[in-house]
């Protein structure tokens, strides 16, 4: 069964930088839109960013110029790049895409959620 599996995630000081990774665990045949939500605590899910297959990428207005999501389509991974955090983007960081396992099939994953708190 495929999965995302995410990394990168931690402790980070306001204005440092992390670079959040996400790639299915096994084979897949495609990988189409894939995006980077967040949830904080007491808050609702809400998208970070989202990258098509052929790359056009657009983003929540609180991390616009901030943070850049890319993918490597050979190494079948995305990537999210998190650059001045602040405090407020403490949250758990999910990847979630549309996976095609095999040919002629697509169904959305979700992976398990990586850590990520900016704080002093």
């Amino acid at each position: 069964q495929v999965q995302l599996v995410e990394s990168g995630g931690g402790l980070v000081q306001p204005g440092g930088s992390l670079r959040l990774s996400c790639a299915p665990s096994g084979s897949i045949f495609s990988m189409n839109t894939m995006n980077w939500y967040r949830q904080a605590p007491g808050k609702m899910r809400e998208l970070v960013a989202r990258i098509t297959s052929g790359g056009y990428t657009n983003y929540a207005d609180s991390v616009k110029g901030r943070f850049t999501i890319s993918r490597d389509n050979t190494k079948r991974t995305v990537y999210l790049q998190m650059n001045m955090l602040k405090p407020e983007d403490t949250a758990i960081y999910y990847c979630n895409g549309d996976l095609a396992p095999r040919a002629g099939v697509v169904f959305m994953y979700w992976g398990q959620g990586t850590q990520v708190t900016v704080s002093s």
